[in-house]
């Protein structure tokens, strides 16, 4: 009995003395186990920034007009710039008028040709030709009568067209005289009168316009359904050849025409607002040239730099947590979503001396929609 009770006495001095050296040595582990893990954390702090673009022409023109003012507010595929892709140089709108005028006078001659082709066609009717031929005839007069309507309806547009922006600056600057007391409202209604005119001149003939095209497309039609199931006449197309080729050389000298003088409309590429203006209406621009800046009003990202010490601690795709002190104080979750390829020299803001400058490793962080950040607004970053 007094043998059992001295061996459970001394087991229990001996467990003791375990105890605390079993403490130090847990203790120990959780030391390295914390130091361990805060060598793979890192805190850094980043910068919330945006999208910045810089408007240009794709060609070289005059700047018409710029319908945004400094700070203005646009949408995405908005115009904010016109320029007009005639240079001072190259003809002028009376010149293009001379060419449109000269086109229009070789519709009307193969429009005689034309109804002389027809007409032959008719006479030269004989025994040995079918209905079936003279129908194809008709329906290949009727789409090339078509398409000398399209023509011509083009031509009194576009040289309208010439006419119209002639009275727009008319307009312009009969308000202007008249605000200075130099001008009659006579004169303003008169010139306002001109242009409502033709203006609905204008939008009847691009109705007529629309109309041709529609007569044209269904002549066509009619004309394939009929040759389908009709025996193939050679003779048709030959006799017509010469006007159609004659015809498309008329279409090629109006597209050329309607390109050049078409405005080079310049559009926003997204949701923001206009940052700086750097030229004005009436500057002559090159091809690639800036005209404005514009720039998301929210910040789409967050700039951050890791120290060389740990720039192998951040990759693609790895969970961070964001922390915004400023009010209202916010956290919020996001994603890495691209990491420089090497150690760059930091922007002078992430200096912590600004005498002494500082290397690390950039990396891109996704700026979440529900946190309410200012562009340039500093957000705490750590990995999670």
């Amino acid at each position: 009995m007094n043998k059992t009770i001295s061996k459970t006495w001394r087991f229990g001095r001996l467990s003791m003395r375990f105890i605390p050296i079993l403490v130090w040595l847990s203790t120990v582990a959780v030391v390295i186990g914390l130091f361990s893990h805060r060598a793979r954390r890192f805190e850094v702090l980043g910068v919330a920034q945006s999208r910045i673009y810089q408007v240009a022409a794709t060609t070289q023109g005059r700047l018409k007009d710029i319908s945004v003012e400094l700070f203005d507010e646009v949408k995405q595929g908005q115009t904010v710039a016109l320029v007009d892709t005639v240079l001072d140089n190259e003809k002028r709108p009376e010149e293009i008028k001379a060419q449109l005028d000269t086109i229009q006078a070789e519709i009307d001659h193969l429009t005689a040709q034309l109804v002389s082709t027809k007409e032959t066609f008719i006479a030269d009717k004989s025994d040995r030709e079918t209905n079936q031929l003279a129908n194809v005839r008709r329906f290949a007069v009727d789409a090339e009568n078509a398409r000398l309507e399209i023509l011509r309806l083009r031509a009194i547009i576009s040289a309208d067209r010439i006419l119209l922006q002639d009275l727009v600056l008319e307009v312009k600057i009969a308000k202007d005289l008249m605000e200075k007391d130099a001008a009659t409202p006579y004169e303003l209604q008169k010139a306002k009168l001109q242009y409502s005119s033709l203006a609905k001149k204008i939008e009847e003939n691009d109705y007529l316009l629309a109309q041709a095209n529609k007569d044209l497309q269904e002549a066509l039609l009619r004309r394939d359904e009929y040759v389908l199931h009709q025996p193939y006449n050679p003779s048709v197309d030959s006799a017509l050849n010469v006007i159609r080729q004659a015809i498309k050389v008329q279409e090629r000298r109006m597209d050329e025409l309607t390109v050049r003088r078409a405005e080079l409309q310049i559009k926003a590429p997204f949701d923001g607002a206009v940052s700086q203006v750097l030229r004005q209406s009436g500057e002559a621009v090159l091809a690639g040239e800036p005209i404005l800046t514009i720039t998301e009003t929210k910040p789409s990202d967050i700039i951050a730099y890791v120290s060389e010490s740990q720039v192998n601690l951040i990759q693609e795709g790895m969970q961070v947590e964001l922390i915004k002190d400023s009010e209202p104080a916010q956290i919020a979750g996001s994603t890495i979503t691209y990491v420089g390829p090497a150690v760059v020299q930091m922007p002078v803001r992430w200096w912590r001396n600004p005498n002494i400058p500082q290397w690390g490793r950039p990396f891109r962080v996704e700026a979440p929609a529900q946190m309410k950040l200012a562009i340039g607004e500093r957000v705490g970053i750590r990995r999670l």
